[in-house]
C-alpha cells in the first residue's frame, strides 16, 4: 500500500510556499496580499493564509497525546463526553427542585443551583435535591463567599446521610472573592481565609472543586482571547500561591480549582485558547508538583452575554451555537448555552429549550461527544494555539511581574485594561470595524422593539444590602451593541418615524450599491427606508422624495457623476423642503466643492456608523 502511495505522489511535483504565495497574488489581481490575506488578529500577532508541514513540525503541540501531560489535546483519551449544564436562578427550594427534575428529563446532566446564604444547611438541601440522583450528574452551587463552609459541611452532611458513594460525586461551590472585587470594586481579600477551610469540608468529595476562576466575567466585559487567558492564568495561580502557602498540599490545592470562562465568536481562536489553557495550566501547576493528574485543567464553558442583541435576537441562537461547537471541539468539561432573549428579559421556557437542545444537537446528531480533539493537526489550529499561548504567557508574566493577580485588581491595572478593550471594541462597532450583524450590519428594516428594554448586566448576589463605597475600579459591562440599541430605541419613541429616501441615479451598479450600503447604514437607527429603481433627473427623483414624505435624501450615484447631480439635487430638494437633510452616499473626489455648495452630510464605510447616526437624530429632533 506504501509502494503504491508513493508511485502515486510521485507522479505530481510539490508546489513550494513561493509557488502558492504567487498563484494567490495572480488571484488577488494587483490587491495587496498583507491587507487582504494576513489576518491581524486584536491578540498582538498576525496569522497567515495557509500553513505547510514544515510550519509546524517544531511545534510541541503537535507531539502530544489525547489525556496525556499537558493535556493540550485535552484530558479524555476515548471520547468527548461533556456535561450538558443548566444553570437555575430559582432560590426557592421546591421551585428550583421541580425545575431540575423537569429539564433533567430533557438532557441535561450538570445543574447550578444558587443557594441563599441564610440556607446553607442540610435541610434546604434535602429540598432542594429531593428525588435528584446526585451520583448520576453533576451540581453545581453558588452561595455568598463567607457561607460556602457552611455550605459545603451541609453537603457532605447530606450526601452522607443519603447513602451516597461520595469518592464518586462530580460537582463544584463556586467560591472566589476576586470576582467581587472585579465586579464591584470590594475588598474582599479577608474572604480568601476561607478557602483552606473549604477545601477541608470537602475532603470527603474528592471531585467536587471549590476554588473557582470566573474568567467568563473577563469574556463578558469585553476582553479579547488572550486577556481572558492570560489573566485566568494569573488569577488561578495567585490562588494557588495563597492555598499552598496556608499549608494546603499543592496537588490538592490545584484539583480544587475550576476554571470558568466565556466564550466569544470568534471561532477558531476560541478552539485554540481551551487548547492553550489546558497546556499553560499544566505547565504552571508542573512547577508545584509532580503529580500530574492535578495538573488537569476544569473548564466550564458559557457562551458569551457580550455579543448578545436585543434586536434581531433569533441572531442571537446562531452565535451562541458556534460558540458551542468551538468549545466543545476543544474538549471542555461543561457548557453552558446563554438563552437567546437574555438581554431582554428573564429567558423563557422555549428560549431554554433552545439554548439545551444547541447541545444535544452537537451530541445525538453531531457526534461531537465521540472524538477526541479533532481539531489537533490542523496546521492552522496548531500555529493559533501556540499562538495565543504565547501572547496569554506574556501577560501572565507581566502580572506576576506587578506583584500578582490579587496587587494588579487592587492597583487597578487589570479592570483599566479591559476597559480599555471595552472602550475600542465600542468604538469599532460604531465605526463598523467589527461587525454585528443585524445590529451595525444588515438589520432588520422593520423589525420594532415591541416594549423590550435591555436588561441590566446581573452582578451577581449579595451578602449585604449595606452600600459600600468602592475601594477600587470596577470592570464595565455592556453589550457591544448596547449604544445602537438605545439609539434605535430612542428612534422608536419619536412622535414620528424618520423616513430615508435613496434618490437613485446614474451609474446602475454603482447606485444599487450604495443604496443598499444606505439603507443598512440607516436603518440601523430605525428609520424606514425607501430604495428605488432609479430616476431619470434628479428633479424628478426629489419630488418623488417629498411625495413620500422623506425626512432624509441620500443621493446615490458614482463618484464621477456627483460632480453633476451632487448640486441640483441639493438645490432642488432645499427649494421642495428645507428641513429635509440631504446626504451623499460615498466620498468623491469633487467632495470640497459639494461642501462649498452648502452639502455637509456624507456616508461611507470610513465614517463612523453611531457618531453619525446620532448626529441624524439630533437635526431630526428627536
Amino acid at each position: 500500500m506504501a509502494d503504491s502511495k508513493e508511485r502515486l505522489f510521485a507522479d505530481f511535483t510539490a508546489p513550494t510556499r513561493q509557488e502558492w504565495r504567487d498563484k494567490i497574488e495572480v488571484d488577488l489581481k494587483g490587491a495587496d496580499y498583507e491587507k487582504k490575506m494576513v489576518w491581524r488578529t486584536n491578540e498582538g500577532f498576525s496569522m497567515q493564509p495557509f500553513y505547510r508541514k514544515e510550519d509546524v513540525d517544531q511545534l510541541a503541540t503537535v507531539n502530544a497525546l489525547p489525556g496525556e501531560f499537558p493535556y493540550v489535546r485535552g484530558n479524555k483519551k476515548d471520547n468527548n463526553q461533556w456535561f450538558v449544564r443548566q444553570n437555575i436562578e430559582e432560590v426557592d427550594a421546591k421551585a428550583a427542585n421541580a425545575k431540575a427534575l423537569d429539564i433533567l428529563n430533557k438532557g441535561v446532566n450538570s445543574l447550578g443551583f444558587h443557594v441563599p446564604a441564610d440556607q446553607c444547611n442540610k435541610e434546604y438541601l434535602a429540598a432542594l435535591l429531593d428525588g435528584i440522583c446526585a451520583d448520576c450528574v453533576e451540581l453545581n452551587f453558588r452561595t455568598c463567599q463567607r457561607h460556602c463552609v457552611e455550605l459545603a459541611e451541609a453537603l457532605v452532611a447530606y450526601f452522607t446521610e443519603k447513602g451516597y458513594d461520595l469518592s464518586k460525586l462530580q460537582g463544584s461551590i463556586n467560591f472566589d472573592p476576586v470576582s467581587k472585587m472585579l465586579k464591584k470594586g470590594k475588598d474582599t481579600t479577608p474572604a480568601l481565609a476561607f478557602a483552606p477551610a473549604l477545601i477541608a469540608a470537602l475532603a470527603k468529595l474528592p471531585q467536587f472543586r471549590c476554588v473557582n476562576v470566573n474568567a467568563d466575567l473577563l469574556n463578558n466585559s469585553g476582553a479579547y482571547v488572550y486577556q481572558e487567558l492570560g489573566y485566568a492564568l494569573a488569577w488561578a495561580g495567585e490562588y494557588l500561591d495563597e492555598l499552598v502557602e496556608a499549608g494546603v498540599p499543592a496537588e490538592e490545592a490545584a484539583r480544587r480549582i475550576k476554571f470558568n470562562f466565556g466564550i466569544s465568536g470568534v471561532y477558531f481562536m476560541e478552539i485554540a485558547k481551551f487548547r492553550a489553557a489546558r497546556m499553560l495550566w499544566a505547565e504552571i501547576v508542573k512547577q508545584y508538583t509532580d503529580d500530574k493528574e492535578a495538573a488537569k485543567m476544569n473548564v466550564c464553558a458559557t457562551t458569551s452575554t457580550y455579543n448578545l442583541t436585543l434586536f434581531d435576537s433569533y441572531v442571537n441562537m446562531l452565535r451562541t451555537q458556534t460558540e458551542t461547537m468551538s468549545a466543545a471541539i476543544a474538549n471542555v468539561d461543561s457548557i453552558v448555552v446563554t438563552p437567546f432573549d437574555v438581554p431582554y428579559e428573564q429567558p423563557t421556557e422555549f428560549a431554554e429549550r433552545i439554548a439545551r437542545n444547541q447541545q444535544l444537537l452537537l451530541k445525538e446528531e453531531c457526534h461531537f461527544d465521540k472524538l477526541v480533539d479533532v481539531s489537533g493537526g490542523s496546521y492552522f489550529v496548531e500555529e493559533l494555539t501556540v499562538a495565543i499561548a504565547q501572547q496569554a504567557w506574556k501577560l501572565f508574566l507581566a502580572v506576576e511581574e506587578e506583584g500578582g493577580f490579587l496587587a494588579a485588581v487592587k492597583a487597578g491595572s487589570i479592570q483599566k485594561a479591559i476597559n480599555d478593550t471595552d472602550a475600542a471594541r465600542h468604538a469599532n462597532v460604531g465605526k463598523r470595524k467589527e461587525f454585528l450583524l443585524g445590529t451595525n450590519q444588515f438589520p432588520n428594516f422593520t423589525e420594532k422593539s415591541e416594549g423590550k428594554e435591555p436588561v441590566a448586566p446581573c452582578c451577581g448576589h449579595c451578602c449585604s444590602a449595606a452600600a459600600e463605597e468602592p475601594a477600587f475600579a470596577a470592570l464595565k459591562t455592556s453589550r457591544l451593541a448596547s449604544d445602537f440599541e438605545a439609539l434605535r430605541l430612542t428612534t422608536e419613541k419619536a412622535a414620528k418615524q424618520p423616513v430615508a429616501f435613496m434618490l437613485t441615479i446614474g451609474n446602475l451598479a454603482m447606485r444599487q450599491a450604495r443604496a443598499q450600503f444606505s439603507c443598512n447604514f440607516l436603518a440601523a437607527a430605525g428609520y424606514k427606508v425607501m430604495d428605488n429603481l432609479g430616476f431619470p433627473t434628479v428633479e424628478e427623483g426629489v419630488e418623488a422624495a417629498v411625495k413620500a414624505g422623506a425626512d432624509i435624501v441620500v443621493l446615490c450615484s458614482s463618484d464621477d457623476e456627483y460632480a453633476e447631480y451632487g448640486v441640483p439635487a441639493f438645490n432642488a430638494l432645499k427649494a421642495a423642503d428645507p428641513k429635509a437633510i440631504f446626504i451623499i452616499a460615498g466620498a468623491p473626489a469633487c467632495a470640497e466643492d459639494l461642501k462649498a455648495a452648502g452639502i455637509e452630510n456624507f456616508i461611507h464605510v470610513r465614517v463612523d456608523q453611531l457618531k453619525t447616526l446620532k448626529e441624524l437624530n439630533q437635526k431630526l429632533g428627536i
